[in-house]
C-alpha cells in the first residue's frame, strides 16, 4: 500500500503547486474513518483509496481529484458525512464525493430498474464534472484487480458483465484506451476464463515458434524510418486476447486466419512526418486492401488521432501500423485526462470527447424511463463507427449499421422527424439503406412528414430510436385522450348532464391522475370507465343508489405485447406460431412470419433459403419483429455445424465449453465421420443471436474444433 509521503511527492512531482494539505488532510480522514474495516482479500479497506487516489496520479489529474479518489466511499461505507466532508475539504470536493457516492450505488443494485435510474443519475453527476466519471473509473479498475477474492462467482460475473457492458464503453468514449483494454482483459478474464486462457496459450506458441519476432520487427520499421531521415521511436505488442476474441466473433473466423495480432506503433515529431513515414512504409512493404484508416484528418468522436495501416511486413507478417505524434499518443491513451492537468482544475465538458455526452443527455430528455434510458446508451456507446458527411463537407459520426435516419437524427432532432427521403453520394436511396464509411448522404424534408413507426425496426443509434418513441407515445396518448373524451361526454349527455372541467378536477385524486386530460386518457387506454367517471361526478345517478361503486379502481398496468408467451411483434394475438425448423430463427435475428393452413403463421430468419418457394405468394406474408421487452425470457434452440478431430477427450471438451457458456445441448447428430474427423449438427438451446455467438466464438478457440458454424439447414 503507497504511504502517504509517497503519495504526495507523486502528486508534486507533476503539480508542484498543488495542495499538499488538502491530500494529507483527505488520506488521514479516510484512514481513521474506515477504520479496522477489511476487503474480501483480507486487506485494510484503506489500502483501496490509496489505491484509487494511486491511479489518478498516474493519470496526473488536480488535486481534487486525489483527494476524491482517498474520500469516495467513506460516505457509503462508514459513519462520515457530506457535511463534515464539506465542513473539512469545501464545497467542491464535497460535490465530487457526493456524485461518486451516486454512482457507487449502481453496483449495489440487482433490480435492473434501479440500475438504470442509478445510471441516469451517473450520465448527470458526470455531465457537470467529468472527474466524477474519471474517480468512479479508477475506483472499478482497481475492484477489478481484485475482482478474485470475491467468493460468490454470480457477483464476479454480474460485476465482470457490468463493467464490459458500462465501464469499458465509457472508458472508451473519453477517449481513455489504456483503461479500457485493461478492464476489458479483467472482465474477460471472469466472464471467458477457457477463451482467455487458450487464446493465450496460443499466442505463447506463436511467441516460441517466432522467437523474438516483434523485436525483429520493431528494428526493422526504426532502422527503415530513421535511414529517411524520419526520426522515431518504435513499440510493438501482442493484440489483447479480448481483443483478438472479438475479432473472432466479428469476422466470423478462426484463431489461425487473424493474420493481424500484432500491432506496431510508431511515434514522430509532426503531423507531416506522420504521412512522411506512412508513405515510406507503403513504398516498401505491400499494402493490405481496405486497411488504412486516416484518423487525423476525421479523428473519433472521442478525440482520438492516429493513421492505422495493415502491411505484410518484415519476415511477410502481417502487421498493423499506427503511426501519430508523441502529443497524439498521450491523448489516445488518456484521453480527456490528457487534457485535464493541475492547469485546467476546472470541470469543463467542451471538445470532441464530450459530443457524446451530450447527446446521451438529449436521449435522456426523450426517454419514458430509466430503462429504455439504459437501452439507448448501450446503443449508443457500443457500436463500432461510421463516417459520413454532410452536403456541407461536415463529418458525422454514427454505429456501424446506421441508416439514413439515423443520420439525420444525428444532423438534428427536427430534421430526422421530418426525414421523407435521402440522397446517398447523389443517388435517392430508400431510408432502411445502411450507411458507408465516406458516404455523403443529404437528407430530404417535408414539413408534413411525421415519425413513421416502422423506423424503430431499423435505426441503431439510441437518439433517433428515442425520438421514435417519444412520438408515438405521444401520438398514442392524443388517440387516448380524444377517445376518453368522446366516451365520458356520451355518458354524461345519455343521464342529462354537461361535462364540465371543474367537476372532473374534483374527482382526480380518486382515480390517482394529475389532470382532466390524465383522466381522459385513462378511460381511452380501458383503466377506466366513461361510467367510472358519470358516477364519481353524480353520485346521486340511478345506478349509483342502487349498486356501489368504488371510485378507486385497482389500476392494472395494460397488456404488453409478448404476454401472451410469444416474443414476437406484429401477431394477432391468440395466433399459433411455429418457428421453422430450417433455419431455427433465434431473438435478434431478422425474421418474416409466413401464413400456413391449419398451422398458423411460420417464422422465418430474412435469408432463409425456403422463402424462395413463397415467392409467388406475398399475400402469405406477415412483417413480424422480435418482441425485446420478453425475447430473452424464454429458451430458443440454435443448430450449429461442427467439423471436430477424432482424439480421446474431443466431444467431452466440446460439450464443456457448451455448458460452461450456459449452453443446453437438445440434440446432436453426426452426419459424416472418417478416421480423422467427425461432422454433426448440434441443437442448442441459447438466450438469442449473441448468446449463440459467444458460444461459437468459444468452440473456436478450442484446438480440437476444426470448423463450426451456424446451420441453415
Amino acid at each position: 500500500m503507497m504511504r502517504q509521503f509517497e503519495l504526495v511527492e507523486r502528486v508534486k512531482a507533476y503539480d508542484p503547486a498543488a495542495d499538499e494539505g488538502s491530500i494529507n488532510r483527505a488520506y488521514v480522514f479516510a484512514m481513521k474513518a474506515h477504520g479496522s474495516q477489511r476487503r474480501a482479500s483480507g486487506d485494510p479497506y484503506f489500502s483501496h483509496p490509496v489505491e484509487v487516489a494511486g491511479i489518478l496520479a498516474a493519470m496526473k489529474l488536480d488535486a481534487a481529484s486525489i483527494v476524491t479518489g482517498l474520500l469516495h466511499d467513506t460516505v457509503e461505507d462508514t459513519l462520515a458525512t457530506l457535511e463534515q466532508i464539506e465542513a473539512v475539504f469545501g464545497k467542491d470536493i464535497a460535490r465530487l464525493v457526493d456524485g461518486v457516492t451516486k454512482l457507487s450505488r449502481i453496483e449495489l443494485q440487482s433490480d435492473q430498474s434501479k440500475q438504470a435510474e442509478n445510471f441516469r443519475k451517473l450520465v448527470l453527476a458526470m455531465s457537470e464534472d467529468i472527474r466524477v466519471l474519471l474517480v468512479k473509473l479508477a475506483d472499478r479498475l482497481h475492484n477489478m484487480r481484485t475482482l478474485r477474492f470475491i467468493k460468490s462467482q454470480d457477483k464476479r460475473r454480474r460485476i465482470a458483465r457490468e463493467t464490459m457492458e458500462i465501464y469499458a464503453p465509457l472508458a472508451e468514449r473519453i477517449g481513455m484506451h489504456e483503461m479500457k483494454d485493461e478492464l476489458e482483459d479483467l472482465a474477460f478474464a471472469e466472464l471467458h476464463p477457457d477463451a482467455r486462457e487458450s487464446i493465450i496459450q496460443r499466442l505463447a506458441f506463436l511467441r516460441e515458434q517466432g522467437g523474438d519476432l516483434v523485436g525483429r520487427v520493431t528494428d526493422e520499421l526504426g532502422a527503415l524510418l530513421t535511414e529517411q531521415g524520419v526520426q522515431v521511436e518504435v513499440s510493438g505488442r501482442e493484440k489483447s486476447p479480448y481483443s483478438i476474441w472479438r475479432k473472432m466473433q466479428r469476422k466470423n473466423v478462426a484463431f489461425e486466419q487473424l493474420a493481424d495480432i500484432m500491432a506496431f506503433r510508431v511515434v514522430v515529431g509532426s503531423a507531416d512526418d506522420c504521412y512522411h513515414a506512412l508513405g515510406i512504409i507503403h513504398s516498401r512493404y505491400p499494402v493490405v486492401p481496405g486497411r488504412f484508416k486516416d484518423y487525423l484528418s476525421t479523428p473519433k468522436p472521442n478525440g482520438y488521432r492516429s493513421l492505422h495501416t495493415g502491411v505484410i511486413g518484415p519476415e511477410r507478417q502481417r502487421i498493423e501500423v499506427q503511426i501519430r505524434t508523441g502529443e497524439m499518443h498521450e491523448v489516445n491513451e488518456l484521453g480527456v485526462a490528457a487534457h485535464w492537468t493541475y492547469k485546467h482544475g476546472t470541470g469543463s465538458t467542451e471538445g470532441p470527447q464530450y459530443r457524446w455526452l451530450r447527446e446521451l443527455l438529449d436521449i435522456l430528455e426523450h426517454a419514458s424511463n430509466p430503462e429504455e434510458f439504459l437501452e439507448h446508451t448501450k446503443l449508443e456507446m457500443f457500436q463500432d463507427q461510421v463516417f459520413c458527411f454532410t452536403p456541407k463537407g461536415d463529418l458525422i459520426a454514427l454505429p456501424r449499421g446506421a441508416t439514413p435516419v439515423d443520420f439525420a437524427y444525428a444532423v438534428h432532432s427536427e430534421v430526422g422527424d421530418h426525414c421523407v427521403g435521402a440522397k446517398i453520394n447523389g443517388r435517392i436511396m430508400p431510408l432502411r439503406t445502411l450507411l458507408q464509411n465516406g458516404d455523403q448522404v443529404d437528407i430530404i424534408t417535408s414539413k408534413a412528414q411525421t415519425p413513421s413507426p416502422t423506423w424503430e425496426r431499423f435505426v441503431v443509434t439510441g437518439k433517433a430510436r428515442a425520438r421514435i418513441r417519444r412520438f408515438i407515445r405521444t401520438q398514442q396518448r392524443d388517440q387516448y385522450v380524444e377517445m376518453g373524451r368522446s366516451l365520458v361526454q356520451r355518458a354524461f349527455r345519455a343521464e342529462g348532464h354537461d361535462v364540465q372541467e371543474k367537476q372532473l378536477e374534483a374527482t382526480l385524486r380518486g382515480f390517482n391522475v394529475a389532470s382532466a386530460e390524465d383522466l381522459m386518457a385513462a378511460v381511452g387506454e380501458g383503466l377506466h370507465t366513461a361510467r367510472e367517471v358519470l358516477l364519481a361526478v353524480h353520485p346521486q345517478t340511478v345506478e349509483a343508489r342502487d349498486k356501489v361503486v368504488p371510485l378507486r379502481r385497482a389500476r392494472t398496468k395494460p397488456a404488453k405485447p409478448g404476454d401472451s408467451g410469444i416474443p414476437i411483434r406484429g401477431l394477432i394475438p391468440g395466433m399459433a406460431v411455429h418457428y421453422a425448423g430450417c433455419c431455427h430463427p433465434l431473438p435478434g435475428d431478422r425474421i418474416v412470419g409466413i401464413v400456413t393452413t391449419g398451422k398458423g403463421v411460420t417464422i422465418h430468419t430474412i435469408d432463409c433459403e425456403t422463402l424462395e418457394s413463397f415467392a409467388e405468394t406475398p399475400e402469405r406474408w406477415v412483417d413480424v419483429s422480435w418482441e425485446s421487452a420478453t425475447a430473452e425470457a424464454a429458451n430458443h434452440t440454435g443448430r450449429i455445424n461442427v467439423i471436430l478431430a477424432n482424439e480421446p477427450g474431443s466431444l467431452g471438451n466440446l460439450t464443456t465449453i457448451i455448458g460452461k457458456n450456459q449452453g443446453n445441448i437438445s440434440n446432436l447428430k453426426i452426419t459424416s465421420r472418417s478416421t480423422d474427423f467427425f461432422e454433426m449438427l448440434i441443437d442448442i438451446e441459447v438466450q438469442d443471436v449473441k448468446h449463440l455467438t459467444n458460444i461459437i466464438a468459444a468452440l473456436r478457440t478450442n484446438p480440437a474444433v476444426n470448423s463450426v458454424e451456424r446451420a441453415r439447414a
